[in-house]
């Protein structure tokens, strides 16, 4: 199915003239700059940030499509996944009329987001398998739903999501499906990257946070089509990512083959560390995972919680989110650190049934 992308996009932002700046205006070498009223005489620092950075990271952009396999014209860069989650309720959802669909337990930046947007947000929760409830879906889905958001791997869930349920979306939901593959590099399904073809409502987010370790720059990604990818571009600051953040992360995707290493080694203390937890008597169950993190069941979650927290060990209790009741969610450390979360563990023992 084809989606008319004009037709879900707010009025006011078609009608938007983008603010251009000095580097939008001006591109290629230049040896005197005297049009975005820049410190001529550079920075304090060792490498001078006196320039404003490209405002479309062609570069950055340029060295992605070659790792990913997609066309640059199809890459948004933003500041984080976040910004990129927040433009797309900006550019085609009506406050306080129109509505996205969201299917929990998830990420909770897709709630934080809309409720900033002023956006009703519709909850399907998944099923009891952290699957898509393809039903429940269809009933909530109205003629002012423009958005869902699916997380796979799902967060904090750690399992992919069913590839032919959210084919069923792409296929017959009449707005935009988000599939968030922030954790895509420890799982064994393929990225739906390669699907951008064949559906023109699909956006996927990807991030360099997980895998490549570069969650302190603040690094997103979303492919789309290009009429979505020229909104994204339209809507967002001039200046999103910082030089430094470009120039970084350009030298970090130089380093593929050390970052495959890293996920190799990850999937692998994943198993390990499952194999391990379960041989506590206070773990009651894991759920299978393709993140780099696990949900364990545990007695007494808030107890154990604070148990690892007077040691210095912080896990992520998620014990009060819906279907996750009594469950931690665990990221998978180096090989020593979790040895020793295992040695801890060793001298934990219950006291509550809580």
């Amino acid at each position: 199915m084809t989606v008319n992308i004009q037709n879900l996009l707010r009025e006011n932002i078609k009608k938007l003239t983008p603010y251009s700046s000095a580097r939008d205006e001006f591109k290629g070498e230049a040896s005197i700059l005297l049009d975005a009223n820049e410190n001529a005489f550079g920075s304090p620092l060792p490498v001078n940030y006196n320039r404003y950075p490209d405002p479309l990271q062609v570069k950055l952009k340029e060295k992605v499509a070659q790792i990913k396999g997609v066309p640059t014209e199809n890459i948004f860069i933003g500041n984080g996944s976040d910004e990129a989650i927040d433009l797309l309720l900006r550019a085609f959802c009506h406050p306080g009329v129109d509505n996205i669909i969201i299917v929990p337990p998830t990420y909770g930046m897709y709630e934080v987001s809309a409720n900033i947007n002023d956006v009703l947000i519709k909850r399907v929760p998944l099923t009891t398998e952290f699957q898509l409830d393809l039903d429940g879906l269809a009933e909530a889905i109205d003629e002012r739903s423009k958005i869902i958001f699916i997380c796979s791997p799902n967060n904090p869930t750690g399992n992919a999501i069913h590839r032919e349920d959210i084919e069923t979306l792409l296929n017959h939901f009449k707005g935009i499906v988000v599939v968030d593959e922030a954790y895509i590099n420890f799982a064994r399904q393929r990225s739906f990257t390669q699907e951008l073809t064949e559906y023109n409502n699909l956006v996927i987010l990807q991030t360099l946070s997980k895998a490549w370790g570069l969650a302190g720059l603040r690094i997103g990604m979303a492919f789309a089509v290009t009429d979505v990818i020229d909104v994204l571009n339209k809507i967002k600051p001039p200046y999103n990512i910082n030089e430094a953040s470009q120039a970084l992360a350009l030298q970090a995707l130089e380093n593929v083959d050390e970052i495959n290493t890293w996920i190799k080694t990850t999937v692998a203390e994943r198993e390990k560390l499952v194999k391990d937890l379960l041989a506590f008597p206070f773990v009651q169950y894991i759920y299978p995972s393709e993140a780099n993190f696990i949900l364990i069941k545990v007695v007494a979650p808030r107890e154990l919680y604070k148990f690892l927290v007077d040691l210095g060990i912080i896990v992520r209790d998620r014990s009060s989110v819906i279907l996750c009741e009594g469950c931690l969610r665990i990221t998978i450390g180096t090989p020593t650190e979790n040895q020793q979360l295992l040695k801890a563990l060793q001298e934990y023992l219950p006291t509550s049934e809580q």
